[in-house]
């Protein structure tokens, strides 16, 4: 709960700003203060006393005037106050009362048997929400209340109490707070108990998120947590609340179909399987070469390039989030093609929090990448260019011979990083692993999970200039990757013409599942990769609900509508499998749109 008190207002309300049109003229008029929000610190705490005494006893009349000029309570020996500076001076402060020592300000006026409310480790107080005259009907209100909120959901607290004073409980009602029946007096001052959870105040901060953005560029916040929290990264692989993630029913796996991942549907190279199987007891007790130096030479050896042009990961999610967030920051311009990997516009956006422009693509074209409009689009100097090559979930690819030429021309201060997660179904000469490793500018991520059957061990790399991937190596962990892993990954590379012949047999099953998916009506996307996007028939049940149904008989598919602007789309990724295990699912989707 939040025990704000907040100052007399002008005639226009904090709340009626707030909540306004963030491109309303009204809006428009706040000036352009830059805002530092802090943790006091001792120092801070003086100032904050001597304003609490200003208002709370000289202004609003809840105490008496004291002789010192200062005015604190037992709470501040463990309480934590948030602050919001211009030009280091203090416009605004907010206090949080943590459970630790089970004691809150509300306990002066209630008896805790009373209130309508459970007492637990995970409920904070918010209180003395305090903002001077000159900031009272702009954002520091909004930038205090959100901070404590933040403050509160950041250190694991589930609820929220408060008590704010009656003229301005609206504007805590449309933060999310409730106000519940009880009262009090305190001087010359009534106030009101309130009460919320996280979750409730999370989706009210929706309500004023457009306004957050706009003021969080000119937001210094130096609290140890983000401003807005993160929203998670979502991925394929549901199929797993289905086979258990704690593996005791592990041979559920045989019960359902994982087709909303893009997992490769062969297993590995039979001399990866014996040499793990041989091995794994050892394996498994045993450390890896620190550096994973024997994997890079293998990789170099087999993609044509040098040692110094590999970078290994665990996995391409580590390179992606060790690299990009090494490389860039808040004020870093970056380009991603629309749809796309989800991942990538998760950290820029989410956690970086880059300026992002999209290269949009759309069905009508195929999804296809044009080029000519990409390199003019490429001459606005980026920071980073993204292109996921063949693209996800289109399965688009753009040829070597083709992009090669486009990427010479762009200038040495535009990064390209290119992702080749599945270059290897579109061919072995594909690849720009070479071209990268005598370039500038451009880095290739390549993963061994999809092509190399090796989802569950984790193994990528970047590979590109010595110089580009220097300061990534000090980042870049001992181990990094485990020791059956890279044994599997090693052995898997020296198995090349068993991988050639998957691939080829991949292509005909794909060929088979798109007439089979297109007799039913389906809008089927030529693909080069281990997968097919389909737009279904208007006639049919939607995308997620098609997905819901086929997941209720073990199939799972990916409705790929947070991978870009496709909300509408009626579009469907899935895998490509086995001819056996295709029929089955053929059999489901069938079963599904006749019922």
């Amino acid at each position: 709960m939040l025990a704000m008190k907040i100052l007399p207002s002008p005639p226009t309300s904090s709340a009626t700003l707030f909540f306004k049109d963030h491109n309303t003229r009204q809006a428009s008029t706040v000036p352009n203060d830059r805002f530092e929000i802090a943790l006091a610190s001792a120092e801070d705490r003086e100032e904050i006393y001597r304003i609490r005494h200003d208002v709370y006893a000289s202004e609003l009349g809840q105490h008496g005037e004291n002789p010192t000029g200062k005015l604190q309570d037992d709470l501040d020996s463990f309480n934590h106050y948030l602050l919001a500076k211009i030009n280091g001076k203090i416009f605004g402060f907010v206090s949080i009362t943590p459970p630790d020592k089970n004691s809150y300000s509300i306990d002066k006026y209630f008896e805790r048997n009373e209130l309508p409310i459970e007492f637990h480790p995970a409920l904070y107080e918010i209180r003395l929400l305090t903002v001077l005259k000159s900031h009272r009907n702009r954002e520091l209100p909004l930038l205090l209340i959100h901070a404590a909120y933040r403050w509160v959901e950041a250190h694991g607290g589930t609820h929220v109490i408060a008590i704010g004073r009656r003229e301005v409980i609206d504007l805590y009602q449309r933060f999310g707070l409730q106000v519940l029946d009880h009262s009090v007096k305190a001087g010359a001052v009534n106030y009101d108990l309130m009460h919320a959870s996280i979750e409730q105040l999370a989706q009210r901060a929706q309500a004023y998120s457009q306004i957050l953005s706009r003021i969080k560029m000119r937001t210094d916040w130096s609290l140890d947590f983000p401003l807005v929290k993160p929203a998670a990264c979502f991925h394929g692989g549901t199929f797993f609340s289905a086979v258990g993630d704690t593996f005791e029913t592990l041979e559920q796996r045989k019960m359902i179909i994982n087709a909303d991942v893009l997992d490769a549907w062969f297993p590995p190279a039979p001399r990866v399987v014996q040499t793990i199987n041989d091995h794994l007891p050892w394996l498994l007790r045993t450390s890896p070469p620190t550096n994973c130096e024997g994997l890079i030479r293998t990789i170099a050896r087999y993609r044509h390039v040098e040692s110094k042009n590999i970078l290994p990961g665990a996995g391409s999610s580590d390179l992606i989030f060790r690299a990009l967030r090494h490389w860039l920051d808040p004020e870093s311009r970056v380009l991603i093609l629309d749809p796309t990997y989800g991942e990538y516009h998760h950290v820029l956006e989410n956690v970086i929090g880059c300026q992002v422009e999209r290269f949009q693509l759309h069905w009508d074209d195929q999804f296809q990448v044009n080029l000519k409009q990409l390199e003019s689009e490429l001459s606005a100097n980026y920071d980073l260019v993204i292109l996921v090559n063949p693209n996800s979930p289109t399965g688009q690819h753009l040829p070597r011979e083709k992009l090669e030429p486009v990427l010479r021309r762009i200038g040495v201060h535009t990064r390209v990083w290119i992702d080749e997660t599945y270059v290897d179904y579109a061919g072995s000469d594909q690849s720009l692993e070479a071209f990268a490793a005598q370039s500038e500018s451009v880095v290739v991520c390549k993963s061994m999970s999809k092509v190399y059957a090796l989802s569950g061990a984790r193994v990528a790399y970047l590979c590109g200039g010595a110089h580009q991937l220097e300061d990534l190596r000090a980042v870049t962990p001992p181990w990094v990757i485990g020791l059956p892993s890279q044994v599997a990954a090693v052995k898997a590379l020296e198995n090349p013409d068993y991988y050639t012949k998957r691939y080829a047999q991949t292509h005909n099953l794909r060929q088979e599942l798109a007439e089979s998916l297109t007799a039913l009506g389906w809008n089927v996307l030529p693909a080069t990769a281990n997968f097919l996007l389909c737009q279904l028939p208007t006639e049919h049940l939607s995308s997620s609900e098609l997905v819901s149904k086929c997941r209720q008989q073990g199939l799972f598919l990916r409705d790929p509508g947070s991978m870009g602007n496709l909300a509408d789309a009626r579009l469907i990724r899935i895998a490509v499998k086995d001819s056996t295990t295709n029929q089955k699912m053929m059999k489901i989707i069938k079963n599904v749109i006749g019922s």
